[in-house]
């Protein structure tokens, strides 16, 4: 555990150095992540979501578009194989600016190469990171990368809540100003990370949570997350002095694996690792509460909400411990989620008690910090129901009014340091 007075000090340095005079030019070996998405494995066949993917690639090329949330003029893409069983095959690769839908604008196209060379064979388990390509990126601008498979490929690695149309067609069309898309989808394969040359002084914030950070049910390919919307925020405030990266997984529990790993096991891979990364904000529990005793998992047993207490505690020491700021954002409000549907026992009474019982914990002073989602978005004269002009439909995940009232309600200062 780190010292707290001492580390909110140097947040307290650090924010005075954002709005100081430039620093010396940051080396050129020197990056940080502009766009990421936590990869999760393909589930298995008795869980009831589908995956929204071919089950497999063969001769074909996937064009997929990620939005950076700082500038670079270099930039570096990271694959990942890491729920793979057998060495992931990639043909090729490509990465451009992007144009309208699945369009690329002309003579922004970029082969990638790693280590020198086109194709990349990712053993089972690992990430690979093309070399550096000279690319204008804008922040808060959009690329296409777009990757081809020769032969016939598993999708293994993914990420289920794109929220962001992909483009799936026959034949290698890598270079390609468009393309004609034989299907799509709004998930992602095998892409982990865009990573651009980083400004000096260039910090990351970590958003760490499930579907509501993941965007579940906001408009696609509008940007409409709240991590988006907040990354425009701090934009307008900082420039590409603070870059924000949304590592949720939909279903994510702190717990418990079943749509992804659980917090605790990919938390060192998505947030201390991270290069520059000084503050993760988490939001994380409410399908630990929520999933117990229905069908999503069946065969398991309730946690406690002290349960679910003892892993924030372990998220917070392995964030000090990582000289990372770590801020907590309350559970949302849930009556009435899935209600008269197949999994309509998601809520309960006994359930909503679990979720005071962690809102109370996050807001005891534990956590570096704390953001009041739940009284952003809360019923105030039904405070156990989501308002209803923030409401998505399914009484659980907010719509893009509801995750822009969350953007906004976020106290810029508390993330950089007070």
């Amino acid at each position: 555990m780190i010292d707290r007075i001492s580390f909110g000090a140097r947040c307290a340095v650090a924010a005075l150095t954002l709005a100081a005079a430039p620093a010396a030019a940051a080396p050129a070996s020197d990056w940080i992540g502009a766009w990421s998405a936590s990869v999760q494995p393909v589930w298995a066949p008795d869980f009831p979501l589908p995956i929204g993917l071919p089950r497999t690639f063969w001769l074909q090329t996937i064009r997929q578009t990620v939005r950076t949330s700082v500038a670079g003029h270099r930039v570096r893409v990271v694959l990942s194989n890491e729920y793979g069983e057998a060495p992931l095959m990639v043909s090729a690769a490509h990465i451009a600016t992007s144009d309208d839908g699945a369009k690329i604008k002309a003579g922004s196209d970029r082969a990638l190469a790693f280590s020198g060379k086109a194709s990349v064979s990712i053993p089972p388990g690992a990430r690979m990171m093309s070399d550096p390509v000279d690319l204008d990126a804008p922040a808060l601008s959009s690329l296409s990368v777009s990757l081809f498979f020769a032969a016939p490929t598993p999708v293994t690695t993914v990420h289920w809540e794109g929220v962001q149309t992909a483009y799936i067609a026959a034949g290698n069309h890598l270079a390609d100003t468009d393309i004609k898309a034989d299907t799509t989808s709004h998930a992602r394969a095998f892409i982990a990370e865009v990573l651009v040359d980083a400004a000096p002084g260039a910090r990351t914030i970590v958003t760490y949570g499930d579907s509501i950070t993941d965007g579940a049910n906001s408009t696609p390919d509008a940007n409409h997350r709240w991590p988006d919307l907040l990354a425009e925020r701090l934009h307008a405030q900082f420039g590409d002095k603070v870059s924000v990266l949304n590592e949720a997984i939909s279903g994510e529990r702190v717990l418990a694996d079943r749509m992804g790993a659980n917090a605790l096991a990919h938390f060192d891979r998505d947030v201390i690792a991270q290069p520059h990364a000084s503050t993760v904000i988490l939001m994380m529990g409410i399908n630990d509460i929520g999933w117990a005793d229905s069908p999503l998992a069946p065969r398991e047993s309730a946690p406690a909400a002290e349960d679910i207490i003892a892993g924030y505690k372990q998220l917070i020491d392995r964030a000090h411990m990582g000289r990372i700021r770590i801020v907590a954002a309350t559970l949302t409000p849930f009556a009435d989620t899935f209600k008269e549907g197949p999994l309509a026992s998601y809520y309960n009474e006994d359930k909503e008690t679990k979720r005071e019982v962690v809102n109370a914990f996050i807001r005891s002073g534990a956590f570096d910090g704390v953001i009041d989602f739940d009284a952003v978005v809360r019923d105030a004269a039904n405070p156990k129901h989501i308002q209803a002009q923030f409401d998505s439909g399914d009484h659980l995940h907010p719509n893009d009014a509801g995750y822009r009232a969350m953007a906004e309600a976020v106290d810029l200062k508390l993330l950089i340091g007070d």
